[in-house]
C-alpha cells in the first residue's frame, strides 16, 4: 500500500544567507511513512550570492522532485502553493544617532500634523465658544478645555494605535497593523507572480 504524504507549503520563511535549504524548513509534513524523518532532511535548494534577499520556491517544483527521490509514497498538496524565502544577511545594529534624528523627524512632522489641522478647523476659537456657552465668559486661552483635550489627543492616539512600545492592550489588531498585513499580502502576490520561474510573464517596465 502507497504511504500518502501530507505535504502544506509555509507562506513565508527567514533563512540565512548561503544555506542549505531543506523541506523541513519550507513546509510541514504529515505522514504515517518511515521515511518521514528523511523528507524532512531532504535538501532542496542552496541559496547562493545570485539569489539577492528573495526566493520563490513552487510546490510543483518541490513535488516533481520528491517523487523521483521517493518512488513509492503519494504526495498531496495542502495550503499555499509557494514559499517565500526572505534570505536574512549580517546587518549591523542600527546607529543611535540615527534613531534618535528619525525619532525626532518623525515627532516634529506628527506636531506639525496636528497643529495645521487644528489651525484649519479653528480649534482655538471652537474651544473660546464652548467656555462662553458654558461659563458666560470671554476667554483667550480656556485652559481648563485645552489641557484635558490635550491629554485625551494623546490617550486617544495610544488607544487607536492599540500600542504603549512593545506593550498590546488588547489582542486587536490596530489600523496601523491591518494596513501593513494588507500591504505585505499584496508585495506576497506580486512577488509570487513575477519572481516564480514556473510564470512566463514579466513585470511592467
Amino acid at each position: 500500500m502507497t504511504d500518502i504524504v501530507y505535504l502544506r507549503m509555509k507562506k513565508n520563511v527567514d533563512l540565512s544567507f548561503l544555506q542549505d535549504v531543506q523541506l523541513k524548513h519550507i513546509a510541514y509534513i504529515s505522514t504515517a511513512s518511515v521515511h518521514k524523518k528523511n523528507l524532512e532532511n531532504t535538501p532542496i535548494y542552496r541559496i547562493t550570492k545570485k539569489d539577492l534577499n528573495v526566493v520563490i520556491i513552487d510546490s510543483f517544483l518541490i513535488i516533481d522532485h520528491l517523487t523521483t527521490l521517493y518512488e513509492g509514497l503519494e504526495f498531496q498538496l495542502l495550503g499555499p502553493a509557494q514559499t517565500i524565502i526572505r534570505i536574512s544577511k549580517n546587518k549591523k545594529p542600527p546607529s543611535i544617532i540615527i534613531v534618535a534624528c528619525v525619532w525626532l523627524l518623525l515627532f516634529i512632522g506628527a506636531a506639525m500634523t496636528i497643529m495645521n489641522f487644528h489651525y484649519d478647523v479653528s480649534m482655538q476659537e471652537v474651544q473660546q465658544k464652548l467656555h462662553f456657552i458654558l461659563t458666560g465668559d470671554q476667554k483667550e486661552f480656556p485652559l481648563w478645555i485645552q489641557i484635558p483635550y490635550s491629554f485625551g489627543l494623546g490617550i486617544g492616539m495610544l488607544l487607536f494605535f492599540n500600542h504603549w512600545f512593545n506593550k498590546r492592550f488588547n489582542e486587536e489588531p490596530s489600523p496601523l497593523e491591518v494596513e501593513i498585513y494588507n500591504y505585505q499580502q499584496d508585495l506576497d502576490n506580486y512577488i509570487n507572480h513575477y519572481e516564480n520561474e514556473l510564470n512566463d510573464t514579466e513585470p511592467p517596465s
